[in-house]
């Protein structure tokens, strides 16, 4: 009889491990079980489906059949229950099912911290699909809304609101924009963008104290802790989402925040396993958090699994240098290595900015040696293996801003800029270096450059 593993969560952890347990193995039974949707979709999308950009069934990468024809089941239910004894889920409608192997892959849900109002119509966070439809309801003819919290979602939630009219407000607890991510001169070039191009309100050093009702059920207000009260027909909160967990706090699978596991991501039970945003490592890779709530990252996780589950040579996680990427609105934002909010003492900054074509370069460096620790990229794209293999090779800023050209991702006919990086650069510093022609062999393989 074939071995039967459960995956519970379609998001991109769960879907791309049960692809690849079927890529490698032909005979094994893969269920998934997903109280969500029916398929798998991308979640980075939601937003572009309430703009009018795309329907849903533009966000889903596989066709139906593709399930169907690849011997992947799909199950919708939501799982209320796990009895590791018996090797037993238990669902909200009571019914049951046993497996071999359990992968846990149940993602993220929204923060929530007590305000006052917090569960008034009108009030939510966005990360289902569900929220989303939730979303649709709430802000039918309204003309303001309130975002707590100024991280990715937040300014998702932002665009979405603005292309509908919607006049927005953010509070930000913090002085500037995603103040415990960004230095002071990302956020400041952040916020910048979406004051003047898009007419965002801006509330630094501010927090949500309650949420008013309008004797209805409905949100009408919010009152911050500086005792200002901003009307609003809606308020989105957007600061941060934790592991979904709480379905597995009755089950002998140990948690912290999330599922704790190992670098080879098992848990305390020998059969059961933990991917993407619900997991937490006990001791991290180096230079990498416990949870990280990131979609190449989940990808990253559901392929080694699948690879560690179907062959004799277990690996570990080793995800090499940190990489992130989003946009503010129109401009779009990559991070390499580590970029931190304040200055360590051993490290240097140098900022180029390009404010009338809303680009900017933060470099981070060793003050010793020189060499490259991380760079924050604004309005530029930037290529991740030719990045990554910098990092790795623990390359000199030098190195770097002189071969820059090999990384530009940007297309053929767009305005180039090395030129002037180099040339910003060469003024603070008092260095005399010139711009390399961009290498195409380089760039097919970084890691000879």
């Amino acid at each position: 009889m074939s071995e039967r593993i459960v995956i519970i969560g379609n998001g991109i952890s769960g879907i791309t491990c049960a692809r690849h347990l079927r890529k490698n193995n032909a005979s094994c039974e893969i269920i998934v079980i997903s109280g969500e949707t029916d398929y798998f979709f991308s979640r980075t999308a939601l937003m572009y489906i309430y703009m009018g950009h795309m329907k849903f069934e533009h966000t889903k990468p596989y066709e139906d059949w593709f399930w169907t024809k690849n011997r992947i089941q799909l199950k919708r239910v939501w799982v209320t229950k796990i009895n590791t004894d018996q090797n037993e889920l238990v669902f909200d409608d009571a019914t049951t099912l046993n497996y071999d192997k359990l992968i846990i892959a149940s993602g993220s849900i929204s923060n929530k911290f007590d305000w006052p109002g917090q569960n008034l119509a009108g009030v939510q966070g966005l990360y289902s699909y569900q929220d989303l439809q939730l979303m649709e309801q709430n802000t039918q003819n309204i003309k303001n809304a309130v975002i707590v919290g100024g991280g990715l979602i937040g300014v998702e939630m932002a665009e979405m609101l603005h292309s509908r009219g919607i006049h927005v407000t953010f509070l930000i607890r913090e002085h500037t924009f995603w103040g415990n991510v960004l230095p002071k001169a990302d956020g400041d070039f952040i916020s910048a963008h979406l004051k003047n191009d898009y007419g965002i309100s801006l509330k630094f050093n501010t927090q949500l104290q309650s949420i008013i009702d309008d004797g209805s059920g409905k949100v009408k207000a919010v009152i911050t802790n500086n005792g200002e009260e901003i009307n609003c027909e809606f308020v989105g909160l957007a600061v941060g989402v934790s592991p979904n967990v709480e379905f597995l706090k009755s089950s002998a699978i140990e948690l912290d925040k999330g599922v704790l596991i190992n670098s080879r991501f098992e848990t305390n039970i020998p059969n059961v396993f933990a991917i993407g945003d619900c997991a937490q490592f006990k001791s991290p890779p180096k230079g990498r958090k416990p949870i990280e709530q990131v979609w190449y990252t989940g990808r990253m996780m559901g392929e080694l699994l699948a690879k560690n589950l179907t062959t004799n040579n277990s690996t570990a996680y080793q995800p090499g240098p940190w990489f992130n990427s989003a946009k503010f609105f129109d401009v779009e934002y990559q991070t390499y290595g580590e970029v931190k909010p304040n200055l360590p003492e051993h490290e240097q900054a140098f900022i180029w900015q390009d404010l009338e074509n809303r680009r900017m370069l933060h470099f981070r460096f060793n003050t010793v040696d020189e060499v490259l620790i991380g760079v924050n990229a604004f309005g530029i794209r930037l290529r991740h293996e030719v990045f990554d293999a910098w990092l790795r090779q623990q390359k000199t800023i030098d190195e770097v801003l002189t071969k820059l050209a090999d990384a530009n991702f940007d297309p053929e006919f767009y305005k180039t800029f090395e030129q002037e990086v180099i040339g910003e650069y060469n003024k603070q510093f008092g260095k005399k270096l010139k711009v390399k022609t961009k290498s195409w062999k380089r760039i097919l393989n970084p890691f000879s450059a």
